[in-house]
């Protein structure tokens, strides 16, 4: 059985504490970082070990959208920031949907040859000048036009037997707090974020996304809780009003805008009963192992039934045959004449989601 939590590791190999943990029941999969990353061949022995711990194995995850969140980058790709596909959308949508179709191929086709599950990607934030956190992660500043990226992109993904994850829901992209740092607060109305923020989510969830990532945003119009905290976002507003039955990931209860009153086995225990099937626990070994001790011997089958929707799926290709291939070294190409997006640094390994 796999359990909720999603966890980390410091090093490009395991250390005797790490696999004791990786193989507790409650521990579902792990997400991996730059730390975590050598080169290539480093990261396919760390994932094949990864997998071979548990049966079923365990999911193994990574933040690899694009410009100044992508994880691994020595001997692969450098993939534009996802704003970069969407920036000629409005002039030339054929060629930006075709632009999507291959920055999901390249970085499923990439990660699957490495024995990487899935990446959280696509962002579904609406782009506005107001957050620099999200900036140029987000697909364009057109909610329609995000949600027709979107779909193209996860159909990719899809075609490569990658899941694909849609974040940060119900929407970042209006606020300007970054919830790494603090928790930001959205003092819209419901109508107001309905008609902009979920219009990509609901048509992602049509088109049968697999995950979706919660925002560690509070919205008082609707709920004084964070999202990822509100039963009411995630109970009533996206499984019950838009019928999402993928996975419902938190995100990282370490960042600063996870914080509430109390331990975090209380971010934990609060974030599970909203309705969040998995559980990001970063950069805190210590928070780790207090969640795991405070639910020991829980069992939570909704949850296996539904992550276990997230390993990657059919044959990958090698990444040397990958790298040999016509289409790689078009898109290589491509991407390396595409003008980047400004990038802001993040700190990388410190931030999540």
């Amino acid at each position: 059985m796999l359990g909720p939590l999603m966890i980390d590791i410091e090093g490009i190999a395991l250390s005797d504490a790490d696999r004791a943990l990786l193989r507790e029941p409650l521990v579902g999969g792990i997400i991996l970082f730059s730390r975590n990353y050598a080169d290539p061949e480093q990261l396919a022995s760390l994932t094949a070990e990864i997998h071979a711990l548990r049966s079923p194995p365990l999911l193994i995850a990574v933040d690899q959208e694009g410009g100044r969140v992508q994880r691994f980058r020595n001997g692969l790709v450098e993939l534009p920031a996802l704003l970069t596909l969407g920036k000629n959308f409005s002039s030339e949508p054929e060629a930006a949907l075709a632009m999507a179709a291959d920055h999901a191929w390249m970085m499923a086709s990439e990660l699957r040859a490495l024995g990487i599950d899935f990446s959280f990607a696509p962002v579904l934030d609406v782009y506005t000048v107001h957050s620099a956190v999200i900036g140029d992660r987000a697909l364009h500043a057109d909610p329609s036009a995000v949600a027709k990226l979107a779909r193209t992109y996860i159909t990719a993904l899809n075609a490569c037997g990658m899941a694909a994850v849609g974040k940060h829901f119900p929407g970042h992209g209006c606020v300007a707090a970054d919830s790494h740092l603090e928790l930001p607060v959205d003092e819209r109305e419901f109508d107001e974020i309905e008609r902009h923020d979920l219009l990509p989510f609901r048509a992602l969830i049509d088109a049968g996304i697999a995950g979706v990532m919660m925002a560690h945003v509070r919205y008082p119009k609707i709920d004084e809780l964070a999202a990822g905290y509100s039963s009411h976002w995630i109970r009533q507003i996206l499984r019950r009003e838009m019928r999402f039955e993928g996975v419902v990931f938190s995100d990282d209860l370490s960042m600063l805008g996870a914080v509430v009153e109390g331990s975090y086995a209380d971010r934990a225990r609060l974030a599970l009963d909203a309705g969040c099937d998995v559980l990001l626990v970063c950069n805190q070994r210590s928070a780790v192992l207090e969640i795991v001790a405070a639910l020991a011997g829980e069992q939570f089958p909704e949850t296996q039934a539904r992550i276990i929707r997230m390993h990657a799926r059919g044959p990958s290709v090698a990444l040397p045959d990958l790298q040999a291939s016509a289409r790689w070294q078009a898109v290589n190409d491509q991407f390396c004449s595409a003008i980047p997006c400004p990038e802001l640094d993040l700190g990388d390994d410190n931030l999540l989601g």
